[in-house]
């Protein structure tokens, strides 16, 4: 009967040993897999560390351009291209210049760039003969080139805005401010200018984009001398018709942009060239309006410098 008992509470024991065993054997290979609560965690951490990764590199990308802004603007205002346009030039329309003939100043205009090769070319020749300009762009065509916008202005040219998709039809207000407010936006964040010189496309006056411009307080710039270089004249004849038109003042109408514009590259240097024998001074628009308001004061200081008539002396008797 002992023996019995004993055998029993061996055989007890055994089982309770085998029982804890599997349990801590269970509880050895629980860690090993993780679970699914830790999964979450580790999921979490992932996205926050990929969305902290993200903002982080578009702060930096943001403080990259910000830098690049502030250099171009910089420049911009060292090479006195962040302009001043005298106030009563502000919301009107101007075809030329008033300057006295012994001020044979001249402006040459580029429209619808910046454009394949024809920009590149065109400053090249301006940067060789050392001659200012002002280029009025396209936006499309400036968001297409940008770096062509940044060399007109490192240049020293004016950049001027010739509205976004330059077409010709009529333009309700909400489409007018798109057409000129884009482009207008577009030469800032390019090139750090904010311009207040703007010309229509095709020169048309009535069609919503100069009622828009001028309610803006931009200076809209027509011509006085059109090369009709758009026609592909020979280069002959594309300058004698230049050279023919000019006067003290005088805004000449190119293109760099637009189509084939390689006889206006060609007639580009012997244009300057015969100007420049004439006794023509090359500006920017911005300068050539200065100096007509610069003549202007000296005009009305003159007249109070000088001695009024003096009226007859009443006779006393």
């Amino acid at each position: 009967m002992e023996r019995n008992k004993s055998f029993i509470w061996s055989q007890a024991g055994l089982i309770v040993l085998l029982v804890l065993g599997s349990i801590l054997s269970l509880g050895l290979m629980i860690p090993v897999r993780p679970t699914v609560f830790t999964n979450k965690i580790e999921k979490d951490i992932s996205d926050k560390n990929s969305i902290t990764t993200e903002v982080e590199t578009q702060k930096r990308v943001e403080k990259f351009r910000l830098a690049m802004l502030s250099t171009w603007q910089k420049q911009a205002l060292e090479k006195g291209l962040a302009y001043n346009i005298p106030k009563r030039f502000r919301g009107v329309t101007i075809n030329q210049a008033k300057v006295p003939s012994r001020k044979k100043l001249i402006a040459l205009t580029f429209d619808d760039g910046p454009w394949d090769n024809y920009t590149r070319e065109i400053l090249d020749i301006l940067k060789e003969h050392q001659v200012k300009a002002t280029f009025f762009v396209l936006g499309q065509a400036l968001k297409n080139k940008p770096d062509m916008g940044r060399r007109i202005v490192s240049d020293g040219h004016v950049i001027a805005n010739h509205t976004w998709n330059h077409r010709y039809h009529y333009h309700n207000p909400k489409t007018a401010a798109s057409e000129i407010d884009r482009s207008s936006e577009l030469i800032y964040k390019t090139t750090g200018v904010k311009t207040t010189l703007f010309r229509p496309p095709g020169g048309i006056l009535n069609n919503g984009l100069v009622a828009y411009a001028k309610k803006k307080n931009y200076t809209v710039v027509m011509w006085s001398a059109d090369s009709n270089d758009y026609k592909r004249p020979s280069v002959g004849t594309l300058v004698n018709s230049v050279v023919r038109q000019s006067t003290p003042g005088g805004i000449i109408l190119l293109h760099d942009g637009g189509g084939n514009r390689s006889r206006t590259v060609e007639s580009l240097v012997p244009m300057i060239q015969i100007l420049k024998e004439q006794g023509y001074t090359f500006a920017t628009i911005p300068e050539l309006l200065e100096a007509e308001e610069q003549e202007r004061k000296l005009g009305k200081s003159r007249k109070k410098k000088s001695p009024q008539p003096q009226g007859k002396s009443k006779k006393t008797s």
